[in-house]
């Protein structure tokens, strides 16, 4: 199984911080947040990677190089237009992620959800992805999607309400006939869970979007006081 990480975005809401620097290479207990995905990822038996870049894109290809470091192939979707925003950015690096489903893991989260639980996972027969949800964060208290008891996400306004996490398993069909170049991953996200086509499951660990300044340094607060968890 291959897995994508995105890692174009422009990181505005976390400026000055990433005036100069990229926030997948922001620091997090020590190390670049990315290098905290790619080493979760390469414990979770996943070897092969494609890293989407644009905003100072060329600092993250010299910090991660080719992936042998971290015992990992690491290949590259670069938007040289600037970000196509995640489903846009995900529909140019295709033709790298190939035919399989694949994992999916944001740039700009933490979280200790084990990873490997997630590329053990097969989607079912007609479904496109399954996301891992959390519960909703202060910051965004309406949630994304629902998710009933059978672990089927939908669109409904009822029901137990829940946030997208940034990790998922998806196939490449899920982006069939999404044709613009620039389109948030939350539209065809929206439109499969209309029609059932997604499962889900609620992660109630570590989990962090990590979408401001004061965010990011309370998230680096947190873990000083604890032990990295191992990979997984």
């Amino acid at each position: 199984m291959k897995a994508m990480i995105l890692a174009a975005g422009l990181g505005t809401r976390l400026r000055p911080l990433t005036a100069t620097l990229p926030k997948p290479l922001l620091p997090l207990a020590g190390k670049p947040m990315i290098v905290h995905h790619i080493e979760k990822l390469a414990a979770a038996g996943v070897a092969e990677l494609v890293v989407n870049v644009s905003w100072l894109g060329a600092l993250i290809e010299q910090h991660l190089g080719d992936g042998e470091a971290f015992s990992v192939r690491i290949r590259y979707s670069r938007e040289p237009d600037g970000p196509l925003d995640t489903g846009g950015g995900i529909r140019r690096a295709l033709p790298l992620l190939g035919e399989e489903p694949f994992l999916l893991v944001a740039g700009d989260i933490w979280s200790d959800y084990p990873l490997a639980r997630l590329a053990a996972c097969a989607l079912a027969e007609g479904e496109l992805g399954r996301l891992v949800l959390v519960p909703n964060p202060p910051q965004h208290g309406g949630g994304d999607f629902s998710l009933d008891t059978a672990g089927r996400v939908g669109t409904s306004a009822v029901g137990r309400r829940c946030t997208y996490s940034g990790i998922s398993l998806l196939s490449p069909r899920l982006l069939a006939g999404w044709n613009d170049p620039v389109f948030p991953l939350r539209e065809p996200l929206r439109q499969a869970a209309g029609r059932g086509a997604l499962s889900g499951e609620i992660w109630t660990g570590d989990w962090e979007d990590v979408g401001t300044p004061e965010r990011y340094a309370a998230l680096n607060r947190r873990l000083a006081l604890r032990p990295e968890s191992p990979p997984a």
